[in-house]
C-alpha cells in the first residue's frame, strides 16, 4: 500500500480509511484530481481530469497487472525526494545527452517549461495535418517516471505530421517513444514513434499505415518489446511488418554507442529483419506442439467431461457437475463465430460466483475478461480486446441501466459493438464512431430470476441447485478442505489451460450432419427457439471441436460432429431449452408451486413466505426466490400488494404438462437412421454407456436420456 501512494504527489487522505487524493502524475495537476480506493485485492484509481488508467499506470511506472495486490509487493519503495525528476532537465541538456540537433528539437515543436519549478521539456503531438492534438513533458533524462501527460492530452502515435514522407518511401520505421524516432529523423529515416510499448490503439492506429508496403518495427529486448509482439500479433498491419533487433536497446543507445557507424549497423539490422508473419507463424506452430505435449492425452479422451468431473473435488466443488461442464462447453464456443451464453443464477451465497471461478481456473486468462463492476459506458471505452474471448460479469455488474443492457445486447447479437458519441475539438462538436470487434461470449451471475427481457432470450439461464442435500455436500466439501488444510495441491491445471491453448491453434469450424433431421424433429412452440435451437447447434459443434481429436473431417476440413456431440448436449440443455420457452416447469418451481397447494388444502387461505420455507426445509430467502420465479411464471400469485407486507401466497395459473422440445438422442438416431437408407450420410452409433458417459453425470443418466426420460 505504502510502496504505490510514495510513487504519488499531494497524498491526502480522504473518506473511509482506504481512500485517498493526490496529484494525477499523468498530467499537469495543479490541484489533486485522481482518487485512490484500496479494495479487498486491488487498487482502484481514477482521474477526474479524464486520464485513463494506461495513461496513469504508464507515468508511474508500472503496469496495470501491479496495482493488483500479488503484485504490488513487488514494487520496489521509492522516497519521494529520490524521484528520477527531482532536478528536472532542459532542452539543451537532452539534446547534448542524445547527440541530437537542437535546431532539429525546435523545429519540430519541443521547448523548455517549467512544471512545479523544475525544468521540463514540452513534446508536442500532433495529427496527420499538423494540427497538435497534445502535450508530453519529459520531467527526467532516465528512470521509469519521466513522462506526463497535459490535460486534455488525446494519445497518438508521435510524429503523424511525417507520414506524408513514409509514403513517398513506401517505408517507414515504428519505435517506442520520441527520442528513438528524432535520432532516426535526424539522418533522414521515416519513423514514427510509440508512445509506451502497449498503447498501441487498432482502430486509432492501423489506418495511418495503409498504403506502405514495407513497415521495421525495432523489437526491444525487454518487457516493452513483448508488449508490441503481443499487439502486433493480432494486428491487421502484422503482413508488412519486418522484426528488427538491434545490437543495442534502441535506436538511440546504438546511435550513442557508435555515431559515426550508426547508419551500416542499422541498415544490417535491417537486412537480417524477420517477416512478422511468418515468425508468429512459427511462434503458433511451436506453441501449439508444446500444447499437445501437455494434453494429448486429455485431449484424446473418449469424454473430455468425464474427466473434468473427476477434476472438481480436488477444487473443492461439491456436486454441480452440469453447471460446471455447461460452462466449460460455453467458454470453449469462443472459437465459434456466434459463441453461446449463459446465466447462472440463484441465491445470494449459494455459490455462483464460486462455481464460475473454479470453471475459469481450467482456461487461460487471454480466453475470458473477468469484471466485478463495470461503469455504464465502460464497454463503450474500454481497451480491452474482446474478439473471441468471453466477458464474465459477476452479479449483474454492468447490466442495470438500460444503455449498460443495450451496448451488451449489441456485441452478444451482432458480434461487435458500433457505438457513436460527440467529441468537443478545436473545430467544434464533432461525431466518432467507437467500435469494439468481437466475436464476444458473456457469462453473467446474478440473484435475479430473469434479467432485461431482450438480453434474457440472448443467454442460456441455469439455477444452481439450492437443495438442502446440495447444502449439506457443500459442508462435507468445506470440512475436507479444513481437515487437510487447504484444498487438493494434486490438481494439474497445466494440461487444462494446454488443452485450450491448443485448441486456439486448431480447427474452428464443424458440420452438424443430423441438422436438418434435428430440426424437423423440433416442435415451433414458440419464436424464442429460433435463437435457442441455434445455441444448441453452436454448442453440438462446440462439443465437437472439443473432441476433435477423435473426430473425422470432411473435405473442406471441417470437423463432424456425430451423436455423441448431441447425446452430451442434451444431457446438458435439454431442459433449460424446453424452461426457456415455457413447455416444461423447472423441478424447484414445480415442488413450491405443489407445497403452495399442499398447505393450502390443510385449511388455510394464503400463505406466507415463512410457511413456505418451513415446509421446503429452506431457509427464508431462498424460498422467497422460489416463490418469486413462480409468481413471475403465473403459477403462484401474491394477494399481498402492499410493500414490506409478509407474502400472501395463492395457487395461480396450472402448470403445464411436461413436453419435450428437444427430441431423445435414440429418436434423433432412429430418424437419421431412416435418413440414410434413402441416401443420406452413415450415422455413426452411439458409444456404450459404459465406455463414454455422458455430462460427467453416469451411465445411468444416459440410459434415462436414451429412454425419454
Amino acid at each position: 500500500m505504502i510502496d504505490l501512494l510514495a510513487r504519488l504527489e499531494k497524498t491526502r487522505k480522504s473518506g473511509s480509511e482506504h481512500q485517498w487524493t493526490a496529484r494525477c502524475p499523468a498530467h499537469n495537476d495543479k490541484q489533486p484530481s485522481l482518487s485512490i480506493h484500496k479494495k479487498e485485492d486491488r487498487w482502484l484509481l481514477k482521474c477526474h481530469a479524464g486520464c485513463s488508467i494506461d495513461e496513469i499506470v504508464h507515468a508511474l511506472g508500472i503496469g496495470v497487472t501491479d496495482l493488483f495486490e500479488k503484485k504490488i509487493g513487488a514494487i520496489p519503495p521509492r522516497s519521494r525526494t529520490t524521484l528520477p525528476h527531482s532536478k528536472g532537465i532542459t532542452l539543451a541538456q537532452y539534446a547534448q545527452a542524445k547527440r541530437l540537433d537542437l535546431s532539429l528539437l525546435e523545429r519540430i515543436g519541443l521547448k523548455d517549461v517549467k512544471r512545479c519549478g523544475l525544468p521540463s521539456i514540452l513534446i508536442p503531438y500532433y495529427d496527420i495535418h499538423g494540427e497538435e492534438l497534445g502535450q508530453r513533458l519529459r520531467i527526467a533524462l532516465g528512470g521509469d517516471n519521466k513522462f506526463r501527460w497535459q490535460k486534455g492530452a488525446k494519445v497518438c502515435l508521435y510524429g503523424l505530421q511525417r507520414l506524408s514522407k513514409a509514403r513517398a518511401n513506401n517505408t517507414v520505421v515504428l519505435v517506442e517513444g520520441e527520442s528513438d524516432c528524432q535520432v532516426l529523423w535526424q539522418h533522414r529515416i521515416a519513423a514514427l514513434g510509440l508512445p509506451g510499448a502497449a498503447n498501441w490503439n487498432e482502430e486509432r492506429d492501423a489506418s495511418h499505415f495503409e498504403g506502405i508496403s514495407t513497415i521495421y518495427v525495432i523489437i526491444e529486448n525487454d518487457e516493452g518489446g513483448e508488449s508490441v509482439k503481443k499487439w502486433l500479433k493480432t494486428s491487421s498491419i502484422r503482413k508488412r511488418v519486418r522484426l528488427v533487433e538491434l545490437p543495442a536497446k534502441d535506436a538511440s543507445e546504438l546511435y550513442l554507442k557508435d555515431p559515426i557507424r550508426f547508419l551500416p549497423n542499422l541498415q544490417s539490422a535491417f537486412e537480417k529483419a524477420r517477416s512478422a508473419d511468418a515468425y508468429f507463424k512459427a511462434e503458433a506452430e511451436r506453441e501449439k506442439s508444446e500444447a499437445w505435449a501437455l494434453c494429448a492425452p486429455l485431449a484424446q479422451a473418449p469424454c473430455i467431461f468425464q474427466k473434468l468431473s473427476e477434476e472438481l473435488p480436488l477444487l473443492g466443488v461439491a456436486g454441480e457437475p452440469r453447471t460446471i461442464n455447461l460452462l466449460y462447453l460455453v467458454l470453449t464456443s469462443r472459437f465459434l463465430e456466434r459463441p453461446v451464453s449463459v446465466a447462472i443464477k440463484g441465491p445470494s451465497s449459494g455459490g455462483k460466483s464460486f462455481l464460475v471461478e473454479n470453471a475459469l481456473k481450467f482456461f487461460p486468462e487471454t480466453a475470458y475478461y473477468a469484471l466485478t463492476a463495470m461503469s455504464e459506458r465502460a464497454l463503450a471505452y474500454s481497451q480491452e480486446p474482446l474478439k473471441h474471448r468471453f466477458l464474465v460479469l459477476y452479479e449483474a455488474a454492468g447490466m442495470e441501466g438500460d444503455f449498460q443492457s443495450y451496448l451488451i445486447r449489441s456485441l452478444l447479437s451482432e458480434g461487435c459493438l458500433r457505438y457513436e458519441t460527440v467529441d468537443r475539438t478545436r473545430d467544434g462538436l464533432k461525431v466518432r464512431l467507437i467500435e469494439r470487434e468481437g466475436p464476444t461470449g458473456l457469462v453473467v451471475t446474478t440473484t435475479k430470476v430473469s434479467l432485461h427481457p431482450e438480453n434474457e432470450t440472448r443467454l442460456l439461464s441455469l439455477t444452481i441447485d439450492d437443495e438442502p442435500a446440495q447444502t449439506k455436500a457443500i459442508f462435507e466439501s468445506l470440512a475436507e478442505i479444513a481437515a487437510n488444510n487447504g484444498p487438493d495441491e494434486t490438481l494439474n491445471l497445466e494440461r487444462w489451460q494446454a488443452l485450450q491453448c491448443w485448441l486456439s491453434y486448431g480447427i474452428h469450424q464443424a458440420t452438424v450432419p443430423f441438422a436438418h433431421e434435428l430440426a424437423d424433429l423440433v416442435p415451433p412452440v414458440a419464436t424464442r427457439m429460433r435463437r435457442d435451437l441455434g445455441k444448441v447447434f453452436q454448442l453440438v459443434k462446440t462439443h465437437a471441436l472439443l473432441h476433435q481429436a477423435n473426430r473425422k473431417c470432411n473435405e473442406s476440413g471441417a470437423v463432424v460432429a456425430t451423436l455423441d456431440d448431441y447425446k452430451a448436449v442434451h444431457s446438458l440443455v435439454a431442459d433449460l431449452v424446453s424452461e426457456g420457452v415455457a413447455v416444461t416447469t423447472p423441478r424447484s418451481v414445480r415442488e413450491t408451486v405443489h407445497a403452495v397447494g399442499n398447505i393450502i388444502e390443510q385449511g388455510y387461505t394464503d400463505i406466507s413466505t415463512a410457511q413456505l420455507a418451513t415446509y421446503l426445509e429452506l431457509d427464508k430467502s431462498t424460498a422467497a426466490r422460489r416463490a418469486r420465479a413462480a409468481v413471475d411464471l403465473g403459477y403462484l400469485q401474491n394477494n399481498e400488494d402492499k410493500r414490506g407486507r409478509p407474502a400472501r401466497y395463492v395457487i395461480g395459473d396450472p402448470m403445464p404438462d411436461e413436453k419435450e422440445v428437444l427430441p431423445a438422442p435414440v429418436r434423433l438416431a432412429e430418424v437419421w437412421q431412416c435418413g440414410t437408407a434413402n441416401g443420406g450420410d452413415t450415422p455413426q452409433p452411439f458409444s456404450h454407456p459404459t465406455e463414454r458417459p455422458i455430462g460427467g453425470m453416469g451411465a445411468l443418466a444416459l440410459e434415462q436420456t436414451e429412454s425419454g426420460g
